[in-house]
């Protein structure tokens, strides 16, 4: 495939599509059941927003986290207005989904009614405003004394403005790099990936009328901007100016990215040049022959034997996760992995590895699953290239061993309700081959 076939077909299998449908369908029964309690009127579908990325139109597929506020009655503002007034509102609004959905997990997240839908594999967040005069809208917080003042309209309206002038490449950009979060485990909220983007374009206008034949050399250049960045607590969101705050470090990360972007360009037109690029935006990115043969073509294996995550869950990473490796042999003290690769210190065969999270700010309950894929010469005449989505071998742990050289990959996901929330990646260089 050339480049614009490879984006044309990643930026297609990225659209949010049949989930739309869906989208609406619970967006206006949460509006009618809200609008029936505060102003008496059934099938009322009016006095909703929806925010957010969807709201902004950069969501992919895999959104799990819908954003909408729901327009109070301006006659109950005084009503309100005192320093426990945001929780019970947010308390009505509760008490009235909770009545609509009896079978549904619904409860107070300190700014928003969080809707956990259970079959639809996606949650609302909804948020009671009160609207201002100059279109802000006064949200509740229960860890406020008063209401808040929030501008999804000038977020939105920012977005347009930048989708228009760079000819859609804006949201089709942050579609992308919401493709590289989920792939690579990039803790980013989508509000900061919007407005990294934003920021992109307005430092450059060599993509302003791009086609996708361009965006190998776009994705590139964002990365270097994004690696290039200082180390910030929050960013000024575009269009309303408000202070949206980092969850993770971004930069080493874009940089691996920028590196596999400039490997798959230098190696356009080849098999290499596909992988890389799934390296970046993950499974999304289209491969030309059968799916069976073409999952393996990507990662240079045997047909059929390594398994995607994206295929058995939602990917939609919102939390983080980070794994180390303990390797140990009898007579020697332990060392760690990630450590070793720092200082430089060989990873050899015949010890036991035991990889475990080292930290992760996914809220119990959860899952792990665990993928380890063995790579080389050595693997492949051994038959040994496993690649299969498995279970820890005790809470928190994968315990394996050292056996044979090659460049081992081991993947970490964290999943909860029914979605990969957290990912990570541990490279595994065996240096030697155990004696059989």
């Amino acid at each position: 495939m050339d480049t614009s076939e490879i984006f044309d077909g990643l930026l297609a299998n990225l659209k949010v599509g049949q989930k739309v449908a869906a989208i609406r369908a619970r967006r206006d029964e949460i509006t009618k059941a809200l609008n029936k309690d505060f102003r008496g009127k059934d099938a009322c579908v009016d006095y909703k927003l929806m925010i957010g990325s969807f709201g902004r139109h950069t969501a992919i597929k895999s959104i799990s986290d819908l954003d909408m506020i729901f327009i109070l009655p301006p006659g109950l503002r005084d009503g309100f207005a005192d320093a426990n007034g945001p929780r019970r509102m947010l308390e009505r609004v509760r008490n009235v989904l909770t009545a609509r959905y009896t079978n549904t997990d619904i409860r107070v997240d300190q700014c928003v009614v969080r809707v956990q839908f259970a079959s639809d594999a996606f949650k609302f967040e909804v948020q009671p405003v009160f609207e201002n005069p100059d279109g802000s809208f006064d949200y509740p917080d229960t860890k406020a004394d008063g209401w808040k003042t929030t501008k999804p309209r000038a977020e939105i309206a920012a977005t347009k403005e930048c989708n228009d002038r760079t000819s859609t490449n804006m949201r089709h950009l942050a579609r992308m790099a919401r493709a590289w979060k989920n792939a690579n485990g990039v803790n980013l909220g989508g509000l900061v990936i919007d407005t990294l983007v934003y920021n992109f374009f307005t430092q450059t206008d060599d993509y302003d009328s791009a086609n996708t034949a361009s965006f190998d050399l776009m994705s590139r250049d964002f990365f270097a901007f994004l690696m290039d960045e200082p180390e910030k607590d929050y960013y000024l969101a575009l269009g309303s100016r408000q202070r949206v705050y980092v969850k993770a470090k971004f930069q080493a990360k874009a940089k691996k990215a920028y590196n596999r972007c400039a490997s798959a360009i230098e190696n356009e037109g080849k098999t290499a040049s596909v992988k890389k690029w799934r390296e970046v935006f993950g499974t999304s990115v289209p491969l030309t022959v059968s799916e069976a043969v073409l999952k393996a073509s990507a990662s240079g294996l045997q047909t059929g034997t390594e398994e995607f995550i994206e295929d058995q869950y939602p990917v939609d990473i919102t939390e983080s996760v980070s794994i180390d490796c303990e390797v140990t042999q009898n007579g020697w003290r332990p060392l760690w992995l990630r450590a070793m690769g720092r200082v430089g210190v060989p990873l050899n065969a015949g010890k036991h590895l035991k990889f475990q999270v080292a930290s992760c700010t996914v809220s119990e309950p959860y899952t792990l699953k665990w993928k380890v894929l063995n790579q080389g010469p050595e693997a492949e005449r051994r038959h040994v290239i496993r690649g299969d989505i498995i279970d820890s071998t005790q809470p928190g742990i994968r315990k394996e061993s050292s056996i044979f050289r090659g460049e081992h990959i081991v993947e970490c996901y964290a999943i909860k309700d029914g979605i990969v929330v957290a990912r990570d990646r541990i490279d595994v260089p065996i240096t030697t081959t155990a004696d059989v």
